[in-house]
């Protein structure tokens, strides 16, 4: 007997993406699944719904239907409680979280017995890569930032010479150098911009100089755990803020996509440096949507402050939908490889890999940093 697989659609407005492509689903049925979709659901991202009845999934329109009788439920965003409330227990949901965001959806899904994967919680290891789908979205939010960048810059990015002169290329400070800004870098040198990268850890020196960038040293290593950049100290902050205010003013374009998983996005620059920036200057903030790195920036908004149009896009790699639907179908694709074998859900939950993902089961919050959140310390509830 087959497992069943269904693939909502998305309902959030700026949600464009759908989690599973026909031609990565034809490979899952390879392994031994039967997949439904819920009609509409790949439409937005180019994939309608002839190109799903052609790979052989069925398609519905009624949710109950599709996941009552689904063992595995796969979504880009966190479905509605109420879909949650239809699967069957034991079922798999896998998708993107954020249990600090959604409480009352942790609940109903430990309730359900329902177990997750949240697709957020990956752990970055190498044996994990082609399952990341943070690094998969963050590529395509990076190449995509310096284009939203230059439609609101009233000057080009290339040097060019004309008959009458020569214009000068444009200078882009990328700040933040994980998947998103280095490919934010690459994708505005290639566009022939002067560019500077700069992170708190010095280790990406080299990767900025790889893709054609200047790095901006200050002299401060943030280096944290997992991949990530620490909190930096009010005397660090002090010290970084003097030697990035001077890249700060002479950039035409600046791009930052600093993050903390669960947390505000670190501030990087205030008031004082924007109206210290050029007038048509632009800035681009990926760290909008968990209250920006640029102070004054606003989630899905455009805003003029000074002399500085600064951007808050809350979606990016939506903006990129159907490359962006095709890497993270593959991605779900590579994590399934792994708990699908012989048309049975078997996930092993002595892997590193599937106990970091998971995020309930069994009526239960397995994530430790999840449980607290939503439950609370045992001392709390005695």
């Amino acid at each position: 007997m087959s497992l069943t697989i269904a693939i909502l659609k998305e309902t959030q407005p700026d949600e464009k993406r759908v989690s599973m492509i026909p031609a990565v689903a034809q490979r899952l049925a390879k392994l031994g699944a039967s997949l439904v979709a819920q009609q509409g659901a790949g439409t937005a991202a180019t994939y309608p719904d002839n190109t799903y009845a052609k790979a052989g999934i069925s398609l519905v329109a009624d949710i109950p239907a599709l996941v009552g009788g689904a063992d595995i439920v796969l979504s880009v965003q966190p479905p509605a409680i109420e879909t949650i409330r239809a699967m069957k227990p034991g079922s798999l949901l896998v998708s993107f979280i954020y249990a600090q965001n959604q409480p009352e959806l942790v609940k109903a899904l430990r309730d359900g017995r329902i177990t997750t994967f949240a697709m957020e919680m990956i752990p970055r290891i190498s044996r994990a890569q082609a399952m990341d789908a943070l690094s998969s979205q963050a590529a395509l939010a990076g190449y995509y930032a310096p284009l939203l960048g230059s439609v609101h810059m009233q000057k080009i990015l290339p040097m060019m010479t004309t008959a009458v002169g020569s214009l000068r290329a444009a200078r882009v400070l990328v700040m933040g150098l994980g998947v998103a800004g280095l490919q934010a870098l690459a994708t505005a040198h290639r566009l022939g911009a002067i560019c500077e990268g700069y992170d708190v850890r010095p280790e990406t020196r080299e990767q900025a100089a790889s893709v054609g960038a200047k790095f901006v040293d200050t002299g401060v290593d943030a280096t944290g755990a997992g991949g990530y950049a620490r909190e930096l100290t009010d005397e660090e902050k002090a010290k970084v803020r003097a030697v990035l205010s001077q890249h700060i003013a002479q950039a035409d374009m600046i791009i930052t996509t600093a993050a903390i998983p669960g947390r505000r996005a670190p501030r990087l620059i205030d008031a004082a440096q924007l109206a210290a920036m050029k007038e048509g200057s632009v800035v681009v903030d990926m760290g909008a949507p968990s209250g920006g790195n640029c102070e004054g920036a606003q989630a899905g908004e455009v805003v003029k402050i000074g002399p500085v149009t600064l951007v808050g896009p809350t979606n990016l790699p939506s903006c990129l939908a159907a490359q962006a639907s095709e890497l993270y179908a593959k991605n779900i694709y590579a994590l399934l490889e792994q708990v699908v074998h012989d048309g049975t859900l078997a996930p092993d939950f002595t892997d590193a890999v599937i106990t970091g993902t998971t995020l309930t089961h069994d009526g239960a919050i397995t994530n430790d940093a999840a449980r607290l959140l939503v439950e609370g310390s045992p001392a709390e509830n005695a």
